[in-house]
């Protein structure tokens, strides 16, 4: 079994690559990523090694190196990860997101049609379905609730995954898609919410809150988001969409004050930010149907898996040091440091 892997150099994919090639041993792995800013090589470094993985620097949307690779490789399996993901970028940008995440879809859904696979999975978001009112903590996201964007990252991301679907019904092209809730783990990039809370209380730096961080995400560990990818490649029904939650809501301000408190940093360096254009207040999926269908649950508690990754992160600087300097500083004080 050959999988194509995109966007493995990133935070979700390259968890991904780890969990097959540790439970998959014999199957073949290929890593094709651009390496862009949240593309990192040294996150593969455990793995670069091993005979069974090949890393392919490419851009999804350039055609002749995507049909390149499925001519030398003729993979069984292709898994999109390959995506603009921060919603703040794309309200900058957002030519960039509708270029990767919708051209992108489209160009490798081609290479699979013309070279033939046995599954295409998508990798989507609940961010598609918009957000739900805070007073109504009885309302969750389910694979019928229609989709309404509130970001130009959401919107590049339903159009994906309409296409993808539009390329089983025209064409016949055996696929899946999952929309997660908001992931957390090793190896996540210091723009996002917990990471950067963490680098920063580290440093005894401000910590930007948007609004009141009274916002709410459902959080879902790394591993298990993979755990039920790997079930859905292997065992999904062609055509159909799973969500795929945590079952584990936090608003943000309470996940900033765990890392305080785990730090043993203090909360005056909580600094409360204009808030995003358009800020969804609360997303919750419901993943009954994976459940049901693929028996898969998560396994990992929020308490449990907070600790884990601030440890992580902890024992890991020689990973996320040299990320924040350069670039992300410039892109961090755009962001934050006059908007206070």
């Amino acid at each position: 079994m050959t999988i194509i892997v995109t966007g493995g150099a990133g935070f979700i994919g390259s968890n991904f690559i780890f969990h097959m090639l540790e439970v998959y041993p014999e199957y073949r792995i290929v890593c094709l990523d651009k390496l862009t800013y949240a593309g990192n090589l040294s996150t593969l470094e455990k793995v670069k090694d091993n005979k069974n993985f090949r890393f392919v620097k490419a851009d999804i949307c350039d055609r002749q190196a995507v049909y390149k690779l499925f001519e030398e490789e003729n993979p069984d399996i292709v898994v999109n990860f390959a995506a603009e993901s921060h919603v703040d970028r794309s309200i900058e940008t957002p030519e960039i997101f509708l270029q990767t995440n919708i051209i992108g879809t489209a160009v490798l859904m081609d290479a699979c049609r013309k070279y033939g696979i046995k599954r295409y999975h998508q990798v989507s978001t609940d961010e598609v379905y918009g957000d739900l009112p805070l007073d109504r903590p009885d309302l969750f996201f389910t694979e019928n609730t229609p989709l309404h964007t509130s970001s130009p990252y959401s919107s590049s991301k339903a159009s994906a995954d309409l296409l993808v679907l539009s390329y089983y019904r025209t064409f016949g092209l055996p696929v899946t898609i999952s929309r997660c809730s908001n992931n957390y783990g090793p190896y996540h990039f210091p723009e996002k919410l917990i990471p950067l809370m963490v680098i920063n209380a580290l440093a005894n730096k401000p910590l930007p809150v948007y609004g009141e961080g009274l916002n709410v995400r459902d959080w879902l560990y790394v591993e298990d988001h993979c755990r039920a990818i790997d079930l859905i490649i292997h065992n999904g029904r062609v055509g159909e969409v799973y969500n795929v939650g945590g079952h584990n809501e936090m608003s943000n301000i309470d996940i900033v004050k765990i890392i305080c408190k785990t730090l043993g940093k203090p909360e005056s360096l909580i600094t409360y930010v204009s808030d995003r254009k358009g800020h969804d207040l609360r997303y919750a999926i419901d993943p009954e149907k994976i459940h049901k269908e693929l028996g898969w649950l998560p396994e990992t508690k929020f308490a449990d898996g907070i600790q884990r990754t601030i440890k992580w992160y902890l024992e890991n600087e020689n990973w996320w040091k040299p990320i924040i300097s350069g670039e992300y500083r410039n892109y961090y004080e755009k962001m934050y440091g006059k908007r206070e």
